[in-house]
């Protein structure tokens, strides 16, 4: 038995009631953050226009839209919706966002199938353990996107859970995934291109194919990850990490959440501002000099002071930098379009210049440094240091905080009173103690004016 078959095996034959506790707490939470981020992202005006020509009567619900689909074009539109907002909780040792490349494709089979709330959540962790392992076992090219790569292997491990397959099945279905890979350019998220957002949703809707593509009788090739991750899109592969601690160390419970609006590689810096802030009052945009931002290579490569749109300035430090100091607060309103067109935030950008610090880089996967300079006209200076992110396991967010972060983005689709019941039965599905159903049902409901669809 190789390191395959030892994964296909776990990812069929986990049981989820007998999980512990905080293993099964934790997984509603980030059902809980991934479903607020859909939610969320569904009122962007191209996801919407999207799900406008994809939609079609089916059994599976494109969340916050009003309306149903079949199966892979809920995947698709849910798992596109996720990421518009940048808000999607990530794992640091996978280096991307497991849980938004398998709840869609989860979900919509579920629908379809007419599944429980347990093999739901069971899919959900178990593509989530899959895809994130193959990240962490992985070294993308530099030029590729994590989104999109590993994460359909994640959800097509998802599928074949719903799905009731067995070892040998579960296997096939993930090497079909491994030719099902998309080759994702990380310019696209730098430049603002929009086809950025639907990665996650060609992994959901890809993981569903590779499901269906097995249980049609094709077949993969003997350790498709080995070769996927081995020479094509990755420059190393460690089987051995892929099965590290499997069943005991949990990667959905080293996951990070966020509350800052924009890529993971920003947050060093904003928790760094953050400190300072804490510390004192920020000074004026207009007392200030220059900003120098110091940190990993990743956020190096963020030094865009200029973006063009929404998705362009959540990767780009000195946007988030000026932003997080005009308006400030880093969340959803800094990083829209009025935030964008904002004369105070480009001038400021162009005053804050960011470099890699190899030290830091070095602390990579453990922390995420960064370490902030604010240059006074009168000469003074304002220093923020940090270390470990913020939302990481080792500096978690309360659960108080994720609830209110639920309640801000749905509120761009629902009422207070409609979220908050979506929230308590969210959490409720990982307990035992909700219909699946019943908690569709919730999902479907549209837009406040009722937009959906027009």
């Amino acid at each position: 038995m190789d390191y395959l078959d030892t994964l296909s095996r776990f990812a069929a034959e986990l049981d989820y009631a007998s999980l512990p506790p905080a293993v099964r707490e934790q997984t509603s939470w980030v059902l809980a953050d991934t479903l607020a981020s859909i939610v969320g992202g569904s009122a962007e005006p191209e996801l919407r226009a999207l799900a406008g020509r994809l939609g079609t009567p089916g059994p599976a619900t494109l969340v916050g839209l009003g309306c149903s689909g079949s199966a892979d074009v809920a995947a698709l539109v849910n798992g596109t919706a996720g990421t518009f907002l940048e808000m999607d909780e990530g794992n640091r040792f996978s280096r991307g966002h497991p849980a938004v490349h398998v709840i869609p494709a989860a979900l919509a089979l579920c629908e379809a199938s007419g599944a429980s709330a347990e093999v739901f959540m069971a899919a959900l962790l178990v593509g989530y353990e899959v895809g994130s392992r193959f990240g962490a076992a992985s070294r993308l090219r530099p030029a590729m996107h994590p989104h999109g790569t590993w994460g359909t292997l994640g959800a097509a491990a998802a599928c074949a859970r719903v799905a009731g397959l067995g070892t040998a099945a579960m296997r096939e279905t993930i090497n079909i995934a491994a030719s099902m890979s998309t080759a994702t350019s990380k310019q696209t998220m730098l430049q603002g291109g929009l086809v950025r957002n639907v990665y996650a949703g060609l992994s959901n809707r890809n993981g569903l194919l590779a499901l269906q593509l097995a249980q049609s009788g094709f077949s993969g090739e003997h350790d498709g990850p080995a070769s996927l991750f081995g020479a094509i899109v990755s420059e190393h592969f460690d089987s051995a990490e892929v099965l590290r601690g499997l069943g005991q160390e949990w990667h959905v419970l080293q996951n990070y959440f966020k509350l800052h609006s924009c890529c993971r590689f920003n947050h060093g810096t904003l928790d760094a501002i953050d400190q300072m802030a804490a510390a004192g009052a920020l000074p004026a945009p207009e007392q200030i000099r220059d900003i120098q931002v110091s940190s990993y290579n990743l956020a190096a490569e963020l030094n865009n002071p200029a973006p063009h749109n929404t998705l362009a300035a959540k990767f780009s430090v000195p946007f988030a930098v000026a932003t997080r100091l005009v308006h400030g607060h880093s969340g959803l309103a800094s990083f829209s379009w009025d935030a964008v067109r904002n004369p105070a935030v480009l001038a400021l950008a162009q005053r804050v210049s960011v470099t890699e610090d190899p030290a830091t880089t070095r602390r990579l996967p453990f922390e995420r440094p960064a370490r902030v300079v604010i240059t006074l006209l009168d000469g003074s200076t304002l220093v923020g240091e940090a270390g470990v992110n913020r939302g990481d396991d080792a500096a978690p967010y309360s659960r108080a905080e994720l609830a209110a972060k639920f309640m801000d983005l749905t509120s761009r689709v629902w009422p207070e009173s409609h979220a908050q019941e979506v929230l308590d039965l969210t959490l409720a599905l990982g307990q035992g103690g909700a219909s699946l159903a019943q908690w569709c049902e919730l999902l479907r409901v549209p837009a406040l004016g009722d937009v959906a669809g027009k």
